[in-house]
């Protein structure tokens, strides 16, 4: 599915549930795609619990740029882009995340999407080696419960508990999560299912 947003154009690839109870829409990171294997395993875990998923392709990889660019900009297209989905799915609660960059995106634009929960794989707290430079505020301004899966030799760092309404944190996984991506999905599944997820009834 194609989308037009304000910079450019975006291309969403939808997995339906046969009769979806959410809509999970997912983002890759600054250097990678939505065929990441921590993005997969998360589709397949939330298509067996009953959600329908996107994966987006923002429009600054369709570009074939290098960098996300402006927040700012990156922000404007995501709400596009989700809008777009929304009209697509009318009625399902909405879920979104993303792992690294695209959790960032997540998390800002959370509270103007109407998500009812996020979900940021590997978070990148900070640039590495710079722990003064913490992204926590993003986690924090999201409005609404945010699971966050990092591991725990990432060397973007890890975030405080307090700042999301759960951190797991996988032994011995980097930044992208190539131990067993698998866990992930686990993870993001069992969440989604646990009372108090979202910030409406979870999935029964």
């Amino acid at each position: 599915m194609e989308i037009e947003t304000p910079h450019g154009r975006a291309l969403a690839e939808v997995d339906e549930a046969a009769d979806p109870r959410l809509l999970l829409v997912l983002t890759h990171g600054s250097g990678g795609g939505v065929e990441a294997p921590d993005l997969l395993a998360v589709r397949d875990a939330v298509l067996a619990i009953g959600g329908s998923v996107a994966r987006v392709t923002q429009p600054f990889r369709l570009r074939g740029a290098r960098a996300p660019g402006s927040a700012v900009k990156q922000d404007e297209a995501w709400l596009s882009i989700v809008a777009a989905l929304r009209e697509r799915h009318p009625g399902l609660p909405l879920v979104q995340g993303g792992r690294s960059n695209g959790a960032r995106v997540a998390c800002r634009t959370a509270r103007a999407a109407g998500a009812e929960a996020v979900v940021a794989l590997a978070f990148p707290l900070h640039p590495p080696g710079r722990p003064e430079r913490s992204r926590a505020e993003e986690l924090r301004q999201a409005g609404t419960p945010v699971l966050v899966v990092n591991g725990d030799r990432d060397p973007f760092g890890v975030p405080d508990e307090k700042d999301a309404a759960c951190l797991v944190v996988l032994v011995g996984e980097g930044h992208e999560f190539k131990k067993d991506p698998a866990r992930v999905g686990e993870v993001v599944a069992r969440w989604l299912l646990s009372p108090g997820s979202r910030s409406s009834d979870p999935l029964t």
